[in-house]
């Protein structure tokens, strides 16, 4: 058993992708931020797919290069292999969507980090630790790289492990074509050709497009490059031809593509074509490596390159297992899959996990998100409760030491400085957006009519809104809120941000063990897919029953149930947490008041110090989170 499954090794840069589809790029006015270039993008997508990846690459020292770590990190990708460089900066593209034909986009990579990857770079013990490596034609254009990229093949033929190339030709990053170029895919070079064929020869497989292949083999006649690279690579080579698949030629090349190895195809509407080729080679891999055979690896190299170019961006279009196992099992309902609810929703939820942690992790978030309550005490001023709640923040971070599995809910109209602040701590982050109290529910005017605030919002940053129903609401109040609740969420996803769902319907009318359950169905028969639900505390096991499997039958990739406090005694909370952690879909607590309320109004009034109240209220956070632990454990050790 090897440590990984693959390393891919070359390019890593950021992509700024425009959001104005239909428009040339001088005229794009925003851009949504990716991870890009050729081996990160193919290591992203074959760590969705389940393969342990890693990448070697160069990232610089500097924001953009800590974001490609983190994102890595975030995508299971193995970071071992990337290096920091000191001197130079991470490699940026801009890119846009014109129409289905016209993708242009500028390569920022003068002097770029991964431009500056040496042999020094590649370590004997980690190429071993892996069974394919995947490198790109890119990094043999440069005699500092290709050394690189030589070792490392050298390595790997030693070690028994795979060798892979993704020929990758972009003609402007072999200095055959001019800035503005970078669309350009095919200029045909005498030199790129003999540098490219001087190397095919340690290769176990070799993909690319026709185009590519024309470089590669010194013609465009596609079978008669093919037999050139055959002649020197007894590579297995896998031809990419846009809507009509793929074919694999194991041995000798035949006259007709068509009598290659094929694997079913997806005929699907072209929406961005950039980022499809390294979709495509993530899947390959997955039946490559796992000995799946030519036609079920291609089945699922095109099934992969159908979402990418399906969708905005590279690496963030690529599917995650399960969806791709749902795709190929139901089939084809609308050719824009960008727009099928149903897998976008697998697509969301199962590629999210990897923002937070561990989908078993429970979570311990101290809410002091509350705005009323503190408004309403003895002393309050905007200022003093902005600074409370940097108190708040202060005495989370005390109780989270760094750890996972913390977080707080804070808002942005009292306590503005403490959210920003908590930005980047690793503390799960809950933000509000209903104006306190309101019924039916409102939100925050920060928001916008449009919503459009969220486009403002830190990635990071969790959706909450907290609705008052009842399932015996009258037919408009319900009307109201649902549709508030459903836009809410629409924007919610369309920016990119986690959402969390409250519901409180005690507050409203008598509650039994079926009413949560009937809301939450109500939800989803809208469409709304919470990634987490905050719930009042049940007494009973039949309503958190009922509730559970109310979810699970329609979202079994929800992110789970966090318990709210209504500033509820410490005994009484520690009743329901009893209640509550038997059951493995609540991930834990949200609790307010019993941790700040007696703190905040003493503090309001100047009869505690700021040492004090944070002391306080970490001693009280602390203490629920033990309470949390132990009811955890019991239920744990009882169910076992």
């Amino acid at each position: 058993m090897k440590a990984l499954d693959v390393i891919t090794i070359g390019r890593s840069s950021v992509d700024l992708y425009g959001l104005q589809v239909g428009g040339r790029l001088e005229d794009m006015g925003s851009f949504n931020k990716y991870i890009g270039g050729s081996p990160t993008n193919i290591a992203c997508g074959a760590a969705r797919l389940g393969l342990k990846a890693g990448l070697i690459t160069r990232v610089g020292d500097e924001h953009m290069g800590r974001f490609i770590r983190e994102q890595l990190q975030r995508e299971g990708v193995d970071v071992d292999g990337v290096v920091t460089d000191p001197q130079r900066l991470t490699a940026l593209v801009l890119l846009g969507i014109r129409d289905e034909d016209t993708f242009p986009l500028i390569f920022y990579r003068e002097n770029c980090a991964d431009m500056a990857l040496c042999e020094d770079d590649i370590r004997p013990d980690y190429i071993a630790s892996a069974r394919a490596i995947v490198v790109t034609g890119t990094h043999l254009s440069h005699l500092r790289t290709e050394a690189a990229v030589l070792k490392a093949l050298g390595l790997a033929r030693g070690a028994g492990v795979k060798t892979a190339l993704d020929i990758d030709y972009r003609p402007n990053l072999w200095g055959v074509a001019g800035h503005g170029d970078g669309e350009s895919r095919y200029i045909e070079s005498k030199q790129v050709t003999e540098k490219l064929q001087s190397a095919l020869h340690v290769f176990d497989l070799i993909v690319g497009t026709e185009e590519e292949f024309h470089i590669a083999g010194g013609s465009t006649d596609t079978v008669t490059a093919l037999r050139a690279v055959r002649g020197v690579s007894a590579a297995t080579l896998v031809c990419k031809r846009g809507a009509k698949g793929a074919v694999a030629f194991e041995a000798a090349i035949p006259d007709n593509l068509d009598d290659g190895v094929s694997g079913e195809g997806f005929p699907i509407e072209v929406f961005n074509v950039l980022g499809a080729g390294d979709g495509f080679f993530a899947g390959l891999l997955k039946g490559w490596l796992d000995a799946e055979g030519w036609p079920t690896a291609l089945k699922y190299a095109n099934a992969c390159g159908a979402f990418a170019v399906s969708r905005h961006g590279c690496t963030p279009a690529y599917p995650s297992l399960e969806e791709l196992e749902f795709f190929l099992k139901r089939g084809i309902e609308r050719p824009d899959l960008r727009n099928d609810q149903a897998l976008e929703q697998i697509h969301w939820s199962t590629n999210r996990h990897r923002n937070h942690g561990d989908d078993h992790m429970d979570y311990r978030i101290f809410a002091f998100d509350h705005r009323i309550q503190l408004e309403q005490m003895p002393g309050y001023s905007l200022e003093k409760g902005g600074a409370f709640k940097e108190l708040c923040l202060q005495a989370a971070v005390e109780v989270q030491a760094g750890r996972p599995g913390y977080g707080i809910l804070c808002d942005s109209r009292i306590g503005r400085k403490a959210l920003h602040a908590a930005s980047g701590t690793g503390l799960w982050i809950g933000r509000p957006c209903e104006w306190p109290g309101s019924r039916p529910l409102t939100l925050e005017p920060e928001l916008g009519s449009d919503y459009g605030g969220l486009g403002e919002w830190a990635r990071e940053n969790v959706v909450k809104v907290l609705c008052f129903c009842h399932p015996d609401d009258d037919a408009q109040i319900r009307a109201d809120q649902e549709a508030t609740v459903r836009r809410l969420f629409e924007a919610s996803r369309r920016n990119g941000l986690e959402f969390l769902l409250e519901i409180i319907p005690s507050k409203v009318a008598p509650v039994d063990d079926q009413t949560t359950a009937i809301l939450i169905q109500q939800f989803y028969d809208l469409g709304v897919f919470p990634d987490w639900w905050k719930l009042e505390p049940m007494t009973t096991a039949a309503a958190w029953t009922n509730t559970i499997r109310a979810i699970e039958k329609n979202d079994r990739y929800t992110r789970g149930i966090v318990v709210l406090g209504l500033d509820a005694p410490e005994a009484e909370l520690a009743a329901s947490f009893e209640v509550a952690a038997g059951f493995d879909l609540v991930k834990g607590f949200a609790v307010g008041r019993t941790i700040f309320g007696d703190v905040a109004r003493a503090w309001m009034k100047d009869e505690m110090q700021d040492a004090a109240a944070v002391e306080e209220m970490a001693k009280r956070y602390r203490r629920l989170c033990s309470i949390w632990d132990a009811a955890r454990v019991a239920a744990q050790e009882k169910a076992a």
